[in-house]
């Protein structure tokens, strides 16, 4: 039944990409408009076939988009699926740092809030959330700029990887556009390095965001938890309040880490335009700005819809897993 949800899901989010895109205009004219002469201007839109009802174009479009067909880029005349290949893995893979450094940060965080619950810790802790959460990304990703690769000049500033690293991956016979798998498959540990290296910063800025909702909702868990009947029972027969919290609370808590999972991914994909712009990391969100800044409306279109569609296909993915893990979650 979960499944049957995710196609109207799709279908709305792409729609919705389709009007707020239409809303501006024909991208030929928003992307053209004012550098070509009105009669070339004119031939353009009837060629492409944006001068046909909005509705022809909206079912031709969905035709296109169920054929894995999203277009021509306008500024550079790429396909929009080749653009997708190319720099989705970059997102993805930031995506996945991201996520690491906020289990990392936010779980733990999170536990220690709950056993220090009500003191001076607990208030440290859940102010450093907020900061997480509330902090702009491209305001984060600057002040590690300025303080590990300009002041300390430990990190990179900016790019996936150096120019030597991302040659010898260029001599790979088979490249997966993932730079710590193809990292690994140049066997040069100073390659796999440099790309490491590389990703610390992007992927601490981006991954924060979302550390900082996972401590707030692993400590009120975690407190939910200890509360319980159960792990009072172990509380009289003397087991430390520590154990209590690291063994009994720790497993019931994580559960509903597992279903925000979803909602965070599309916060990362979101937070990820600005952190890839911030950090110049070519991937699907640094385009996007690219384009923006282009007029170019197939590409944006194409971007959004892909992002779209990824976000919806995550949720389902969690709910199941969810369900897996937890007997009393129903689809």
């Amino acid at each position: 039944m979960r499944a049957l949800l995710v196609i109207p899901t799709v279908f709305i989010l792409v729609t919705v990409v389709f009007i707020v895109m239409r809303a501006t205009g024909d991208p030929i004219t928003a992307a053209l408009g004012g550098k070509l002469p009105p009669a070339q201007l004119a031939e353009a839109i009837h060629n492409a076939g944006y001068d046909r009802p909005i509705i022809v174009q909206y079912f031709e479009y969905l035709g296109q988009i169920f054929t894995g067909n999203f277009g021509t880029t306008l500024s550079d005349n790429r396909p929009v699926v080749e653009v997708l290949v190319t720099y989705g893995t970059a997102t993805l893979e930031l995506a996945f740092y991201a996520l690491l450094v906020a289990f990392i940060v936010g779980i733990p965080l999170g536990m220690v809030a709950a056993y220090v619950r009500d003191r001076w810790g607990d208030a440290v802790l859940r102010v450093f959330a907020i900061l997480c959460y509330a902090t702009p990304v491209f305001f984060a990703g600057m002040l590690l700029k300025l303080v590990f690769s300009v002041w300390l000049g430990v990190l990179p500033v900016a790019g996936r990887a150096s120019t030597g690293s991302e040659l010898e991956m260029q001599f790979l016979p088979f490249s997966t556009g993932i730079y710590t798998i193809d990292a690994i498959l140049t066997g040069d540990p100073a390659v796999l390095g440099d790309v490491l290296r590389h990703a610390v910063l992007p992927a601490i800025a981006l991954g924060l965001l979302t550390a900082g909702v996972f401590l707030r909702l692993v400590r009120t868990n975690v407190i939910g938890t200890l509360s319980t009947d159960y792990v009072d029972a172990a509380r009289s027969r003397g087991v430390a309040e520590r154990r209590l919290v690291t063994k009994h609370a720790y497993r019931p808590a994580l559960i509903p880490i597992v279903t925000v999972i979803g909602l965070q991914i599309a916060l990362l994909l979101g937070g990820a335009v600005l952190t890839e712009t911030t950090f110049e990391w070519k991937g699907l969100g640094f385009m996007l700005a690219e384009y923006l800044q282009a007029r170019d409306f197939v590409a944006v279109q194409g971007i959004v819809a892909m992002l779209a569609v990824i976000v919806a296909l995550t949720n389902f993915v969690v709910d199941i897993i969810a369900a897996l893990i937890d007997p009393r979650v129903r689809y």
